[in-house]
């Protein structure tokens, strides 16, 4: 599985910080002990967890500015962990394609969310990447 599991596990842990608003080491290291995973998906959950926390304010701010009339705090919690892991991706991970992440977003938002879900992050993404480009022009 890999890469997949990762992100999926990734978004787990996320939303269990979310649902607790406890993002502390402590959490990471629960998940940890009860789940088993490969090292390179240890290596991606922990790289993707540090930089999503530490850069949590600058993810909500990319997904404030393409979510319009909605506030971040009533999107569903699944989406946001979602987007946040894709938008780190993005802006973060160069070894990942732009349209992996993206797909990958809308299958966990399949999975583990509502068939519109993955509509509405399909949306915001593409607003964030197309503003991306405009930004770069």
């Amino acid at each position: 599985m890999g890469r997949k599991r990762a992100r999926e596990a990734t978004m787990k842990l996320l939303y269990q910080m979310e649902m607790n608003s406890d993002y502390s080491d402590r959490i990471k290291e629960l998940f940890f002990e009860n789940n088993s995973f490969s090292q390179s998906e240890k290596e991606y959950i922990e790289d993707a967890i540090n930089t999503i926390v530490d850069k949590l304010h600058e993810l909500d701010k990319n997904i404030k500015e393409h979510t319009e009339k909605w506030n971040i705090h009533r999107l569903a919690k699944v989406d946001l962990c979602t987007l946040r892991i894709a938008i780190y991706e993005i802006l973060y991970r160069d070894d990942i394609p732009l349209e992996v992440s993206i797909n990958e977003a809308i299958e966990i938002a399949k999975k583990y969310s509502t068939e519109e879900s993955s509509r509405f992050i399909n949306g915001v993404l593409g607003g964030f990447i197309r503003s991306i480009h405009e930004n770069e022009q």
